[in-house]
């Protein structure tokens, strides 16, 4: 049957929320080999970087498993990416236990409920975003804060895994307090469980340089399997994973608890945006490399529709994986039929072969951990904003030590608030300018830009290069006020290019009537020149329509007409005069 006769087969409304199957109706057959074999390989790396990020969330090794393959199918269907692998995700399972932890009080079953909850919760405002066509919120963090978070995050994972790699006992929560805790326990270590793991760490270390594409983690989870087993570590104090039971997960879902939902509601919200953020950022780097477009807001519904599947399979929040994602493209992956390969291997796996699983030492699962945090930290981009901007790289690494200093939770709210402060100092302090004339050039340009144009005496030309509204409308004040007590000669006009503004309100508008006045009462004429018709959108058609009648005569289409009226003021006011007079 024909890709064509498929596709027909399939409804519109499918097609446009799943878009997997129209990707799978025009399947070619000669992709399947490379499919296949990148399927096995993302398989070999997810699973024990599924097995190893449970502890991270803080729940059995099954769980992080059941979160690793049911997401994939539901991707495959829903996700718009070719390239991109689902999840358990480092930074997610941090948040995670930051949020359930203070809420279970000590009770696991408690903390397995409510992480069902909050992984639904987490599927149910993807899905709402992503019908809301919310899919710009991906933009919302801008990258150098983004990458401080995730580099706060990095450490904190690799902080709390020294005590699991050295097998000393530890109790401190805090990250400097870890950093503490490891040298003062340094010497406790159980040297078994340190040279194992420390063995393990730098086998995983040079597998990743000298053999990129060879499934490392899967390679190191199973020599730490077979060293415990032949050598007995497990009776020599080695700690191991333990009993993993096999088969598929039992549904429940908790019962509903208003007081419960309520915290976890900005918990969920957190986890949306920064495992977004960060999955997106993911998805869009492959889908360049591969020269294709994804889109953003299918993208929310296809991360919602991940989250309710680890929900509903008992599994924690996920997103894009970046590590699974470069496995997937470097193995020469087509299309989102390896992620099917991969869930399918797991699956056969969780259902017969758990039992070696559970001589898997957690010093392996350490390894493979501060391997991937270590992955996480991007100290190139550290080295990018040293030598662009020296403003946004103390941003940067004021989120990362916010991160450490006031915990995970905490941090997601600060980067929001370090991006909404960054954003607000651009926008509230816009580039500005007075313009004039250069010589051999059209139009009019910026003085700071060509100290040489010449300006007209009397006459001060502003532009304004952002929207005008009621964090910024004092600026714009006192910039033109600027502008005017640094003329040369007395002021008579101030014309404003009004061409950059798109955004205009009511605090703005009012701000510019009480200028206007000021002005107005000093001799000075406030006139604007290039406003965009676009700003009537804002207001209603009667009063925009008298706001125009109104301020007609000082109102221009360009700044030409505006510096010919201006140039002709005297012949006016003479006309003016004399028709007066006659009267």
């Amino acid at each position: 049957m024909s890709s064509e006769n498929n596709q027909g087969k399939i409804p519109g409304f499918a097609r446009h929320f799943m878009p997997g199957l129209e990707a799978f109706s025009r399947y070619d057959r000669s992709w399947l080999r490379s499919d296949l074999g990148a399927g096995l390989s993302v398989a070999a790396i997810a699973l024990p970087v599924g097995i190893a990020y449970a502890d991270l969330a803080g729940v059995p090794a099954v769980i992080g498993m059941y979160s690793a393959i049911f997401p994939l199918l539901a991707y495959a269907l829903f996700g718009s990416s070719r390239q991109l692998m689902t999840g358990p995700d480092a930074a997610t399972c941090i948040i995670v236990a930051a949020s359930l932890g203070p809420l279970a009080g000590g009770d696991p079953e408690r903390y397995l409920a409510l992480m069902v909850i909050l992984t639904l919760m987490t599927g149910i405002f993807y899905v709402v975003a992503g019908i809301s066509r919310l899919g710009f919120i991906a933009n919302f963090l801008s990258q150098p804060i983004l990458t401080g978070y995730l580099n706060g995050i990095a450490l904190i994972i690799i902080a709390g895994q020294l005590q699991k790699l050295f097998g000393y006992s530890g109790e401190a929560g805090e990250f400097f307090a870890k950093l503490i805790e490891f040298f003062e326990q340094l010497d406790h270590s159980h040297l078994p469980t340190l040279v194992l793991g420390l063995s393990l760490l730098a086998a995983l270390i040079v597998m990743r340089r000298m053999a990129p594409k060879l499934p490392a983690a899967f390679v190191v989870v199973v020599v730490g399997i077979v060293v415990v087993v032949t050598l007995g570590l497990d009776q020599d104090g080695v700690a191991v994973l333990g009993s993993v039971p096999a088969g598929l997960p039992v549904l429940h879902i908790a019962a509903f608890e208003p007081a419960v939902f309520k915290e976890l509601f900005g918990d969920a919200a957190g986890i949306a945006l920064v495992s977004f953020t960060s999955g997106v950022l993911t998805a869009k780097s492959f889908a360049r490399r591969n020269r294709y477009e994804i889109d953003a807001n299918q993208e929310l519904i296809a991360f919602g529709a991940c989250n309710i599947a680890s929900g509903l399979a008992q599994g924690f929040p996920v997103t894009g994986a970046d590590s699974r994602t470069a496995v997937n493209n470097a193995m020469g992956g087509k299309t989102q039929l390896v992620g099917i390969v991969a869930a399918a291997c797991m699956l056969l796996i969780l259902f017969f072969l758990t039992e070696p699983l559970a001589y898997v030492p957690t010093a392996a699962l350490a390894a493979v951990i501060m391997v991937s945090a270590a992955g996480l930290f991007d100290y190139r981009e550290l080295l990018n904003l040293y030598e662009m901007s020296h403003r946004e790289l103390l941003l940067s690494v004021g989120t990362t030590l916010g991160v450490l200093i006031l915990g995970v939770l905490p941090g997601v709210l600060l980067a929001v608030a370090l991006s909404l402060f960054w954003l607000l100092t651009v926008v509230s302090r816009p580039h500005d300018g007075v313009l004039g004339r250069v010589k051999g050039m059209k139009g009019f340009h910026n003085l700071n830009d060509f100290p040489e144009a010449s300006t007209i005496p009397g006459l001060i030309l502003y532009r304004f290069d952002a929207n005008l509204v009621f964090f910024n409308a004092d600026y714009f004040r006192d910039r033109v006020r600027a502008a005017i007590a640094a003329a040369k000669s007395p002021v008579e006009w101030v014309v404003v290019d009004a061409s950059s503004i798109n955004v205009v309100d009511i605090t703005a508008l009012q701000k510019y009537e009480e200028l206007r006045e000021e002005l107005s009462a000093h001799g000075i004429v406030l006139a604007s020149a290039r406003v965009k018709h676009s700003l009537s959108r804002f207001f209603s058609h009667g009063w925009v329509v008298k706001q125009r009648e109104h301020h007609a005569q000082y109102r221009f289409d360009t700044i030409k007409s505006a510096v010919r009226a201006f140039n002709n003021r005297a012949g006016e006011a003479d006309l003016q005069q004399t028709q007066g007079t006659a009267d």
